[in-house]
């Protein structure tokens, strides 16, 4: 018995990891080949292969006028969080203020709010504003969700930063903002792209806070592909989410590929 152990031991982690990944990219490995099927109705495998459903996808507005905009928010998205997180992440990790976990613990929050709370909340605090249905009120309600994720990346980034050139540069007699802009982000890109990259994504990918607080000239892709499975069966469902398959499997490597040079470095 011990020695069956010893030798079923160190392959039943690898074993249950690669079931639980099959687990997960099942759907995804079911819904890319119907995507290359006809026109016609939902078939796996499918009866006939063609790009109909691509070409149906670019060619109705209703559907790449979603994409266009869901892409223009994400980059928003990505942006003010980048501006508003890497300052803030800064001087939460650097000053000694008073309140400052609490700071922290409020940054993090929309981690541990459930998301249907959030965009009840949001939908409540906003309608009676007439702020529903407004691209920049999206932008705000994403850039709120993401900024956890980059709080986390560029905190941890900070955690592993030689703080000896900070202090070396200030003694030099250089200014504390010219210290953060040519000391300390060169040596934060690493942690700054990957928070980046999940503000994009997690931009792209939302669908509940957007269901609630978009209307229809701020839709966004995933809202107008959670209506459209509710409301009608689509074929080009499967071509659509074959395309955010890709776009979020490139940024995963892409994330990935940033971890193991931050490590490298």
């Amino acid at each position: 018995m011990t020695r069956l152990s010893r030798i079923a031991g160190p392959l039943l982690v690898p074993v249950l990891a690669w079931i639980c990944y099959i687990f997960l990219m099942a759907p995804s490995l079911v819904v890319i080949p119907i995507s290359f099927g006809g026109g016609g109705d939902l078939h796996f495998p499918p009866k006939t292969w063609s790009l109909e459903l691509y070409r149906e996808f670019f060619t109705q507005p209703a559907w790449w006028g979603t994409l266009l905009r869901s892409l223009v928010i994400a980059l928003c998205v990505t942006v003010m969080t980048t501006l508003l997180v890497v300052p803030a992440a800064y001087a939460l990790q650097r000053a000694r203020m008073p309140g400052g976990r609490i700071l922290t613990a409020l940054a993090m929050g929309p981690l541990l709010v459930p998301v249907i709370v959030l965009a009840l909340g949001l939908y409540l605090e906003l309608a009676p504003f007439g702020m529903l249905n407004h691209t920049l009120t999206v932008v705000l309600a994403h850039t709120m969700l993401a900024t956890p994720f980059m709080m986390t990346s560029v905190g941890a980034s900070l955690r592993h930063l030689d703080r000896s050139y900070e202090q070396v540069s200030l003694i030099m007699g250089a200014s504390k903002v010219r210290i953060f802009f040519r000391v300390v982000l060169p040596q934060l890109k690493s942690g700054i792209a990957a928070g980046a990259l999940f503000a994009f994504l997690i931009s792209l990918d939302e669908v509940i806070v957007a269901y609630f607080i978009t209307g229809p000239d701020t839709e966004t892709l995933p809202v107008k592909m959670y209506s459209a499975l509710r409301w009608e069966i689509s074929p080009i469902i499967a071509a659509v989410s074959t395309l955010l398959t890709l776009v979020s499997l490139l940024l995963a490597v892409a994330m990935m590929r940033l971890e193991r040079k931050e490590r490298s470095q």
